[in-house]
């Protein structure tokens, strides 16, 4: 694709990424058959390749973003599955976060719009305020389909049927391996999960443990930044992030760390993109540094040796995420760990479209989410399951509200495999003894 990008505009670092990303487009529209919102919309600028045109007008014009740009980007899930299919490498994912900082930076959206987002941008990546949240919308739950507007509704009925209470386990402090010490790694606690199921952090712990890790929960972690950086607000991802990578250097440079364990996938793309993130920032090289030892859990179990397990009577059906299959290009690791540990394992039809969490998608285009759930949801039970198993709360509490098959995180089905307590879901549905 050419591009007109004047040399005044291409000094500005992010212009010159979206121009190297932008050139690399061929308009081969491969990338319209694995969207999500073109497969349900129908419509060219709900896919790729019609965004991809709308962001090159609106950035070599340098005008400021307009309604009809908007209103496509906003339906963008970010699920990247573009960029698994797309044959010229496309980056899409800096492209259209750029898109979304400059859109936060030039556009003034309606007052409600305005007022969503910033209350999510307050609340999710904040653990005890999202409790507070999650318990006030419990109660505001009966009364959702008096609420006029969709996205209001999808808040209050995020709200778990159970709020767990604040598991110890996220405070500061390091867990010795209960085998002979093998690695040392970082635990990511992460920020909405540690609100709404602090079940999968307990379950990793103690599965790194058996598999000979000390595991850190570093001072001064938090929110990775995910969901205000894709909401456009930059300042405010970044400070957070900050906050991580001062945390996981302090531990880089003092006893070590062998990586850095998320067990989010959401998060986990986000923080293996901290050296592109901060490039151009004092925090660059400590940034990088944080990237390359970043490690979905499923990479690191995968490097470890899983005690021996006999077959286990349950079939698990595997939801993919799109931040591990696309973000992060990890396709087979989950799957084969739970095939080690005995249980059979089986995939949905069309495993490589999104279920329609996509961080606060869920709550901000709640109508287009609406419809790839119960796609995802009808796909994965068609399979007939005992349970169904993934690797990021978002899609565990999108399927969840849509299924009575009990979903858990990958880990928790690990852990028990391995020596530890059945996962809760099973126990509600009565599979504790399967």
């Amino acid at each position: 694709m050419q591009t007109t990008f004047t040399p005044e505009q291409l000094k500005a670092p992010a212009i010159q990424r979206s121009n190297e990303i932008l050139r690399t487009c061929v308009h081969c529209g491969f990338c319209t058959a694995t969207c999500p919102t073109y497969q349900v919309l129908g419509d060219e600028l709900d896919s790729p390749r019609g965004r991809i045109y709308l962001i090159k007008d609106m950035l070599e014009k340098g005008r400021p973003a307009d309604e009809k740009t908007v209103k496509h980007i906003d339906r963008c899930l970010s699920c990247l599955a573009c960029m698994s299919t797309c044959p010229s490498g496309v980056h899409y994912m800096h492209l259209v976060d750029h898109a979304r900082e400059y859109i936060e930076q030039t556009y003034r959206r309606p007052f409600s719009d305005r007022a969503l987002r910033w209350i999510l941008a307050r609340i999710l990546p904040y653990p005890m305020r999202f409790r507070i949240a999650l318990l006030g919308a419990k109660i505001g739950r009966p009364f959702a389909r008096l609420m006029p507007d969709a996205r209001l509704r999808a808040v209050l009925e995020m709200a778990p049927k159970r709020i767990p209470p604040v598991s110890r386990n996220d405070d500061p402090q390091v867990f010795p391996a209960s085998a002979p010490r093998r690695k040392r790694v970082a635990l990511m606690t992460g920020c909405a999960q540690r609100a709404l199921n602090t079940d999968i952090n307990d379950a990793t712990i103690r599965l790194l443990r058996r598999l000979g890790c000390d595991v850190v929960i570093a001072e001064g972690q938090g929110c990775c930044g995910a969901l205000t950086h894709h909401m456009g607000k930059t300042s405010e991802s970044h400070a957070t992030a900050a906050k991580n990578i001062r945390a996981w250097v302090r531990e880089m440079d003092g006893e070590g760390l062998d990586a850095i364990v998320i067990n989010t996938s959401g998060c986990g793309t986000t923080v293996k993109d901290y050296g592109h993130m901060f490039r151009t920032e004092v925090l660059a090289a400590d940034a990088a540094r944080v990237s390359a030892i970043a490690m979905d859990v499923s990479e690191l179990l995968s490097t470890l040796t899983l005690p021996a397990t006999g077959p286990q009577r349950l079939k698990v059906a595997y939801h993919a995420a799109c931040s591990l299959q696309h973000g992060q290009q990890i396709k087979t690791a989950p799957k084969d760990l739970l095939k080690a540990a005995g249980f059979k394992v089986v995939e949905p039809a069309d495993s490589h479209l999104c279920c329609g969490s996509a961080g606060t998608y869920n709550l901000m285009q709640p109508e287009i989410s609406k419809q790839l759930k119960a796609r995802k949801v009808e796909t994965l039970e068609a399979t007939r399951p005992d349970v169904i198993a993934a690797g990021n709360i978002g899609c565990m509490m999108q399927i969840g509200s849509g299924t009575g098959v009990p979903v858990v995180h990958t880990v928790e089905l690990l852990d028990w495999a391995t020596g530890g307590p059945v996962p809760r879901a099973l126990v509600e549905a009565g599979l504790e003894t399967a």
